[in-house]
């Protein structure tokens, strides 16, 4: 009898806990639909009230190191015939037709029959002659272009698929951040019928997910890459330059030529003359340059130097001649240190890496970073570890090649800036950076991807000495025509490299120049390398010039 005395409340208790789930169910599903979804049913609501079309997807800016965008800087213009205004008369719509270059028959299938607006991109000149016309059911909408004919540093930016997604460069590596869900649609607005509202015409409008616009902020600098770029076209070369900030290690430029358009990557595919290939990140054979490791090498390992050496114009190893450039004028004659590095005397420095080995001198060319990736393919950008000879057997022929930077030594131009940085640093040498970091629309850092931070490779009092030699050869050597004492002046080192290839009968020789300026308070380091420019001094170095000069021009 007491059990079925609280019967009545037992059953009172479970509906009551019945009906509070279910009301607890229920405030979960309205805070899912109005906080959670609410933003993509509204907007799904609102584009119910359209009539839309897909115009592509939106993506993320890639950016210079002060927020000056690479992409989305033009403005494009769409010419939109809307399909409500049908009886729009043959006489005007073939007018329209001929100025947008459409077919007529298929313009009036589409906005008669299927009811569709007929979408083209059109210039001001096209738009502003439709406007003269004065007709009816014509909008124009402005959207942005992802890349355009004057864009800067292809080869680094990238460029998407026709999915719209990165297929190279820095699109591709950091693709999942810089697509973000966002499409763009021309919309115009209808009735409860269905039907589009005349006089509002089209406009462009953007669905946006949850998650926000983010872009990819990089180290370079937009006005460098500008006058980098303009400067390799002016010269109408086929090669490479890269600027590194001497005091981060970031790269403020990269340009490899010949270049290409972005959107239309098909025109390049088979071509010959590789311009979707990057020449900055590319091995080469290397030539003088290779003589500052000849120099650290020495210095490092306390080898003295020869204080006067007599150049007979050639070095006679075994069986092999080994030519100087002052082969044709019967030897440099009696020659000390800073006149062998300023005339890039080949002599002389046979002579100096057979006296400091080639082991230390493969162990220095390696701490200045050659035969080693700087480290950019793990922030999008691939490269090549160039190459320098395995250590094992090897002769006297062996050293001399790899003194004069011959042989099996390659190199990329941007570990050839990056020696220069270190010889112009003090013999510390940073950790290279092309990303800075992933920012918010507002600016905001949203995640770092920079690795800051450098270590001592070579003695100050060595680069300090490198220094000394590399203003030796502006001052009277291979690049005394150079003239940037108005600029601050700068110092550096030419470099000819032969390939052992043939072309047409001549031989391949490349051009090099690895520098940096201002002189006394190096600001910026800059390797110039020239496919077949034949010489270093001729050709590579008045490209140094011209940059520096400009940059230095415009303070940057």
């Amino acid at each position: 009898m007491g059990v079925a005395m609280f019967e009545p409340y037992i059953r009172y208790k479970k509906i009551l806990s019945l009906f509070t789930g279910l009301f607890l169910l229920l405030m979960l599903k309205i805070f899912v639909l109005q906080i959670v979804q609410g933003r993509k049913l509204a907007e799904g609501a609102y584009l119910q009230r359209l009539q839309h079309y897909r115009i592509g997807q939106v993506r993320g800016d890639i950016l210079d190191r002060n927020g000056i965008p690479f992409t989305n800087r033009e403005k494009k213009v769409l010419a939109v015939i809307q399909p409500d205004y049908v009886d729009m008369d043959d006489i005007m719509l073939e007018q329209i037709c001929r100025l947008l270059k459409a077919d007529f028959k298929d313009v009036s299938v589409k906005l008669r029959i299927k009811r569709e607006p007929v979408i083209i991109e059109v210039n001001d000149d096209i738009k502003n002659a439709i406007m003269r016309l004065n007709p009816e059911g014509i909008s124009f909408v402005s959207t942005l272009e992802r890349y355009d004919d004057n864009g800067l540093a292809p080869h680094v930016i990238g460029y998407l698929n026709a999915d719209g997604d990165g297929e190279s460069g820095i699109e591709k590596f950091y693709n999942d951040i810089l697509k973000f869900d966002s499409e763009s649609y021309i919309a115009a607005v209808t009735d409860a019928n269905r039907n589009i509202v005349r006089g509002l015409g089209y406009r462009i409008i953007t669905v946006s997910p949850v998650n926000k616009k983010l872009n990819v902020k990089l180290t370079l600098d937009y006005h460098i890459q500008k006058i980098v770029e303009d400067v390799l076209d002016e010269f109408g070369i086929s090669g490479a330059v890269v600027v590194l900030d001497v005091s981060s290690g970031d790269v403020v430029a990269m340009a490899s030529k010949k270049d290409f358009y972005q959107d239309n990557i098909r025109e390049y595919l088979d071509s010959q003359n590789n311009e979707l290939f990057n020449k900055a990140v590319a091995s080469y054979n290397l030539g003088s340059v290779f003589k500052i490791v000849d120099v650290a090498a020495a210095l490092e390992n306390n080898i003295d130097l020869p204080e006067r050496y007599y150049c007979r114009g050639y070095v006679e190893i075994g069986q092999r001649i080994f030519r100087c450039s002052s082969y044709n004028t019967g030897g440099h004659g009696l020659i000390g240190l800073e006149e062998a590095f300023a005339y890039s005397c080949n002599s002389y420095f046979i002579e100096a890496a057979l006296k400091t080995g080639y082991v230390k001198t493969l162990s220095t060319a390696t701490i200045l970073g050659l035969g080693s990736e700087t480290g950019l393919k793990f922030q999008g950008i691939p490269e090549s570890s160039g190459n320098l000879p395995k250590p094992g057997f090897y002769s006297e022929g062996d050293i001399a090649n790899l003194s004069i930077g011959q042989g099996e030594v390659l190199a990329t131009p941007l570990q050839i800036a990056n020696l220069a940085a270190i010889i112009a640093n003090n013999g510390i040498q940073n950790n290279i950076n092309i990303v800075d970091s992933i920012t918010d629309d507002n600016g905001n850092k949203v995640r770092e991807i920079r690795m800051d931070g450098g270590s001592r490779v070579i003695s100050e009092k060595t680069a300090k000495v490198i220094k000394k030699l590399m203003e030796s050869v502006l001052d009277y050597g291979t690049g005394k025509n150079i003239d940037l004492d108005e600029y601050g002046g700068a110092a550096g080192k030419t470099g000819t490299a032969e390939t052992g290839q043939v072309i047409g009968g001549e031989k391949v020789v490349h051009a090099w120049f690895a520098g940096y300026f201002p002189r006394n308070n190096p600001k910026f380091a800059v390797a110039v390398f020239i496919e077949n420019g034949k010489n270093g001094s001729r050709t590579a170095a008045p490209v140094f010039e011209e940059i520096a000069k400009k940059v230095m021009k415009k303070g940057l």
